[in-house]
């Protein structure tokens, strides 16, 4: 049966991308939707042929209205995948996908995590605390930042990292090497 995955994406979309490029030959799994919150991003150009529903969200309808949740209900999307989405999930979105919501996180939670704890912030957290790894934590999404259930994790030993920039770099090559088979582990289980 046909598993139909909706990605929310705020930057490039190069996680977006790697997903789309695991997937494009599958024949049980496909991307049928690409949230969006922010107008310029990159991902909204890649996605464009990629034979899925792209839709811009604004802030106050992604909170005050469940229209998103009943679209991709209706849609029957199967799974919800953060991929670099910065907002916090919205109750409507908690209830209409139970443990249906996947993050990938740019450290080993539950260290450099929370709020405001994304993207550079993390790696200049990491760099600034002389860490001797870092990594990926592949987790569901609940009501808190970074606090749903560890699915997956991967360290990378980043001691030869000499800027937070490299080490971004490291952990962005685990997160391409990793999220999409991990991905698809969930939605068979």
């Amino acid at each position: 049966m046909l598993k139909k995955l909706a990605i929310f994406a705020s930057g490039s979309g190069s996680n977006a991308q790697k997903i789309h490029q695991h997937f494009s030959d599958s024949l049980d799994v496909t991307i049928s939707h690409i949230i969006v919150n922010n107008p310029n991003a990159g991902i909204i150009k890649k996605a464009k042929n990629w034979n899925c529903k792209v839709i811009l969200i604004s802030r106050e309808n992604f909170y005050n209205e469940a229209n998103i949740s009943a679209n991709l209900k209706s849609a029957g999307v199967d799974l919800v995948v953060l991929a670099g989405f910065l907002w916090l999930i919205p109750q409507h979105l908690l209830k209409a996908f139970p443990e249906k919501i996947i993050n990938i996180h740019p450290a080993l939670l539950p260290n450099y995590g929370g709020k405001g704890m994304y993207g550079m912030n993390v790696h200049r957290a990491v760099f600034e605390a002389k860490e001797k790894e870092s990594g990926i934590t592949i987790h569901t999404i609940d009501e808190e930042y970074d606090k749903g259930e560890i699915l997956f994790q991967k360290a990378i030993n980043i001691e030869g990292c000499t800027s937070p920039e490299e080490i971004a770099s490291a952990v962005l090559s685990l997160e391409h090497q990793n999220f999409a088979s991990v991905l698809y582990k969930y939605l068979k289980r």
